[in-house]
C-alpha cells in the first residue's frame, strides 16, 4: 500500500472514532434529560460469598438522603451524589452509578470483604485492605475469630499475614477457626473438631510449628487419637508437647506410655 494511501485510511478511520464518540457525548448527555427514571437497578457485584449489605439497604440509605432517582427526570438525577452517599457507608468499598438513555439508573456495589473478627472489649471486622469495619447488624460473615488481647497494630500486621498464611493453607484452613492472643501475648488456636487448645506461643517460626502438628495429625494422632489431649503445645524445638490436663503451658515431661498423662512427639 502507497503511503499516501495510508494516511487517507488512518485519517478516514480517525474522524469515524470523533465522530462516534461526539454523538455519544450529546445523545447521552442531553438527548433524554427530560426523560424520568422509572427503574432503580442495584447490583451487589461481590456478595456471593459474605454479603454485607442488601440491595434493600442501599435502596433505603438513597430515599433516606432524598437521592432514590425513581420519579425524577434524568436531567435532576445527581450520580456524583449518589456515589457519595453510597460510600459512606462502612459496608461499601465502591460505589458506581450511571444513567441510561432509557431511563433506568444503575448502581453498581463493591462491598468490603471481612478477613476475620475481631471479639474482645469490642467487636469489629478487619477487611481485605486490613481496615477495621463494623459489624453487620443483619449478617454475619463466617470468617476466623480473634480474641483477647488485640492490639490495632497486631490485626493489621503479623495476625493478619498470619490468617493469610491459614487461608491459603488448605490443611490448616480447615481446622482453625479461633485465634486467642492471651496476656502474655502468646497465641492459642482453637480447632473446628475437638476440645483441644493449641499453643502456637510468639508469632515466630509459626509455619515450622504448624508443620511440626501437621506431622503429628497425620502420623501420629491417626494412630493413638488426639481428642483425649486438652493441650497441644508447639513452643518446643523439634517437639509436640501434649497434656490431659488444661494447663496454661503443659508440663515438659517425656514418657513412653500413652497411658500417663503427659506425651511428647519428638523428632517431628
Amino acid at each position: 500500500m502507497k503511503p499516501v494511501w495510508k494516511y487517507i485510511l488512518i485519517s478516514f478511520f480517525s474522524v469515524l472514532v470523533l465522530t462516534y464518540i461526539a454523538f455519544s457525548l450529546w445523545y447521552f448527555s442531553g438527548i433524554n434529560d427530560e426523560k424520568v427514571c422509572g427503574k432503580l437497578e442495584i447490583v451487589l457485584q461481590n456478595n456471593a460469598a459474605k454479603q454485607l449489605i442488601t440491595e434493600q439497604e442501599v435502596s433505603l440509605i438513597l430515599t433516606e438522603k432524598d437521592l432514590n432517582p425513581i420519579g425524577k427526570t434524568v436531567k435532576n438525577i445527581n450520580t456524583e451524589a449518589i456515589e457519595t452517599a453510597l460510600r459512606r457507608n462502612p459496608m461499601i468499598k465502591v460505589a458506581e452509578c450511571y444513567k441510561t438513555p432509557s431511563g433506568i439508573v444503575n448502581v453498581r456495589i463493591t462491598q468490603r470483604i471481612p478477613k476475620f473478627r475481631v471479639v474482645g472489649t469490642g467487636s469489629y471486622y478487619i477487611d481485605a485492605d486490613r481496615k477495621p469495619m463494623p459489624v453487620s447488624p443483619n449478617f454475619a460473615a463466617y470468617v476466623p475469630v480473634i480474641s483477647g488481647r488485640v492490639t490495632v497494630s497486631m490485626v493489621s500486621g503479623e495476625l493478619f499475614d498470619f490468617v493469610t498464611y491459614l487461608e491459603n493453607n488448605p490443611f490448616w484452613n480447615a481446622q482453625i477457626e479461633q485465634i486467642h492472643v492471651r496476656d502474655d501475648m502468646k497465641i492459642e488456636l482453637v480447632p473446628r473438631v475437638g476440645d483441644a487448645i493449641i499453643v502456637l506461643g510468639k508469632l515466630e517460626n509459626y509455619q515450622k510449628k504448624l508443620e511440626k502438628l501437621r506431622k503429628l495429625y497425620i502420623n501420629g494422632f491417626k494412630l493413638m487419637g488426639w481428642n483425649k489431649y486438652k493441650v497441644i503445645d508447639l513452643q518446643y524445638k523439634d517437639q509436640v508437647v501434649c497434656n490431659k490436663e488444661n494447663l496454661k503451658i503443659p508440663q515438659k515431661v517425656l514418657i513412653d506410655s500413652l497411658k500417663k498423662d503427659s506425651i511428647i512427639a519428638s523428632k517431628l
